[in-house]
């Protein structure tokens, strides 16, 4: 497998300091502040980054789970939300929640139900986030 890459450089202090984020495909390449991250200002931040990567790797993980136990998916869509939090020693992911809704036809709602929560502990973001809690809210929806 790949190594895949992303790169970032900051300039000045942290308040009054500003930066670049890019990854390799060159999918994103975005400004980040300090206004970005603690507050409400343009830009990205690490946080919705982190957000954006564990729900596009729950829904793959959740689809092929799905697919793999004969049910395969019309749709799966996820939403996460990261909370950065202050705690003792600085600011910390507290948690992340993530928000998933399917349509998958002929599936129980307890094999649904258990699916979507190997696909939890299981997709290799939630893996990397080991320490951080994840809360899941999974609704078969249509199908």
């Amino acid at each position: 497998m790949p190594a895949r890459t992303a790169q970032a450089e900051w300039r000045g202090d942290l308040r009054g300091g500003n930066g670049r984020v890019r990854t390799g495909s060159g999918a994103i390449d975005r400004d980040y502040s300090f206004v970005s991250r603690f507050e409400d200002g343009s830009g990205t931040n690490p946080e919705e980054l982190l957000a954006a990567a564990h729900a596009a790797c729950f829904s793959m993980a959740l689809s092929h789970g799905l697919a793999q136990a004969g049910h395969a998916p019309t749709r799966v869509a996820t939403t996460a939300r990261a909370y950065l939090d202050k705690v003792a020693d600085g600011f910390a992911v507290t948690r992340i929640e993530l928000e998933c809704e399917a349509e998958v036809p002929g599936i129980a709602e307890d094999e649904f139900r258990s699916q979507a929560d190997a696909a939890k502990t299981g997709c290799p973001i939630s893996k990397a986030l080991a320490a951080t809690e994840i809360r899941l809210t999974a609704r078969l929806v249509g199908g």
